[in-house]
């Protein structure tokens, strides 16, 4: 009766992603040759603009995931590939996404999302972990709101410093998140809720995180504030690091993002303490 449950929720994913990518116009296929491999850097390169050696992926590690079992899959409209995504399995039946690049505003993440999906259900997998950075808006509501992926653990610096175009500048934290496929997450508590961080004329505002369930803002558009005032970029990188992240170290959840752009957070009770004044 498992394997017939198993096999009826890989059909409903395969369809699902079959559907996606056609709304979009795209097909989308796994990857075995080292000439689509070589597409895919320079893909990457022309949406991250990496420095010289220091690639989200190299070609060599993309030849052995796929040769190894992992997933190395692109999306193509009209022949002309506009998004890609490399993975690797990981413990806990997981495939865990390393990187995930598209051409934006087009759906085709999305797509791309739902074929990883039903790659990992016909291949007896149940979840898809990956990593985003907390303070890019699109990305927490794409994974959260319309995924239904959660984060577990908030992770200082967890690439070190990079030098591409995009995160240049910026400190690499991240939120390591797992998209359980078995179904969709609990829904999100109702307000009210506790504001522990809020935004004023661009900047985080701290407040307080004594109640059940906590607000974290995020910033409207990170990377442009990168460049535009990098002074307010740190101050979001620090005030959420010490909030969403102090909350998630003392055993509180992410269960939600809000239209606004904040994060909700269910912490262990009440009782919580103040986060700053």
């Amino acid at each position: 009766m498992g394997e017939q449950r198993a096999a009826a929720g890989g059909d409903a994913a395969g369809r699902d992603a079959k559907e996606a990518a056609a709304r979009v116009g795209v097909v989308v296929r796994e990857l075995h040759a080292i000439g689509d491999f070589q597409q895919v850097y320079r893909l990457f390169d022309d949406i991250w603009h990496f420095s010289p050696g220091d690639p989200p992926v190299t070609l060599e590690l993309m030849i052995t995931f796929a040769h190894a079992g992992g997933y190395v899959a692109a999306a193509y409209q009209d022949d002309v590939m506009v998004g890609a995504s490399v993975g690797f399995r990981a413990a806990e039946r997981t495939l865990h996404s390393h990187v995930t690049g598209a051409r934006a505003g087009r759906g085709i993440g999305y797509a791309l999302k739902l074929h990883q999906r039903a790659w990992c259900r016909e291949h007896g997998l149940d979840r898809i972990s990956w990593t985003f950075d907390p303070l890019v808006r699109r990305n927490a509501r794409f994974n959260l709101a319309k995924l239904g992926a959660r984060p577990e653990a908030y992770v200082e610096s967890f690439y070190g410093t990079m030098t591409d175009a995009i995160n240049q500048g910026d400190e690499s934290d991240r939120l390591v998140t797992v998209w359980d496929l078995a179904g969709p997450p609990a829904d999100t508590p109702p307000p009210p809720y506790t504001v522990g961080l809020g935004v004023e004329d661009e900047r985080p505002v701290r407040g307080r995180a004594d109640g059940p369930v906590v607000l974290v803002a995020t910033p409207h558009d990170i990377e442009t504030l990168r460049r535009r005032d990098p002074g307010a970029a740190k101050a979001w990188r620090l005030a959420v690091r010490d909030v969403l992240g102090g909350l998630m170290r003392e055993g509180g959840r992410v269960v939600g993002f809000t239209d606004a752009g904040a994060y909700v957070v269910a912490t262990r009770g009440a009782g919580g303490s103040a986060l700053g004044a």
